[in-house]
């Protein structure tokens, strides 16, 4: 089912005929793609994330952010036929420890007195798939430094984030009220959204599907 379609299917930059398909329901990956005026539809992947990480075992934080992106790809591409498909996944890690998105708010909670007073690194990863084969990938990196957190504001915090908090790697998002929690932030801005533009648009140039 597509969630969202871009205005302006016919982006002058624009090579590749029909739009891309975004495998995501993200509104901030929605958000990138529509701020650089890229053609697109959202097609959500419907893949077991907690089954391919156990799947991979004791991988790092890129092998899991990559393989997470290239199955929601490719699960949309056997779909569309000629089509270019992104999927797009991010996952964090500070020290040993590789984290996404909490599965309830007691679990946010958790998570945010970990980070609390830390640096953590966010994995953004993307797959480029055509016709059921993958044809690019790409993760990208930020750093952010956490300010320490105390326990009256992580419980207003996950109040005023509600259920959103449970959507993306960290419980937070940077462009909105994930604002509040940070000293520091190194790294490009799309990366922590969750969606390397600059790499995606590279590749789309090498594959033909924006003007160069």
């Amino acid at each position: 089912m597509n969630l969202f379609v871009s205005e302006d299917p016919s982006f002058p930059l624009w090579r590749a005929g029909a739009p891309l398909i975004l495998a995501s329901r993200s509104a901030g990956r929605r958000q990138v793609l529509a701020q650089a005026g890229l053609p697109f539809e959202s097609r959500p992947a419907e893949v077991d994330e907690r089954a391919i990480e156990k799947a991979l075992g004791d991988v790092g934080a890129d092998a899991v952010a990559a393989a997470l992106a290239r199955a929601k790809a490719l699960a949309i591409s056997a779909e569309a036929p000629g089509r270019l498909v992104i999927g797009a996944d991010q996952v964090a890690s500070c020290g040993d420890r590789l984290f996404g998105k909490p599965e309830t708010l007691e679990k946010a909670a958790e998570l945010l007195r970990f980070l609390s007073g830390r640096r953590h690194r966010l994995h953004s990863a993307i797959a480029l798939a055509r016709d059921g084969a993958l044809v690019h990938e790409t993760v990208a990196h930020a750093d952010l430094d956490m300010r320490p957190l105390s326990e009256t504001f992580i419980a207003a915090y996950l109040a005023a984030m509600g259920e959103t908090a449970l959507t993306t790697a960290g419980a937070y998002q940077v462009e909105g009220l994930g604002a509040h929690l940070f000293e520091n932030v190194a790294g490009d801005h799309w990366t922590i959204m969750g969606l390397p533009l600059l790499p995606l648009i590279d590749a789309l140039r090498r594959l033909g599907a924006l003007v160069a």
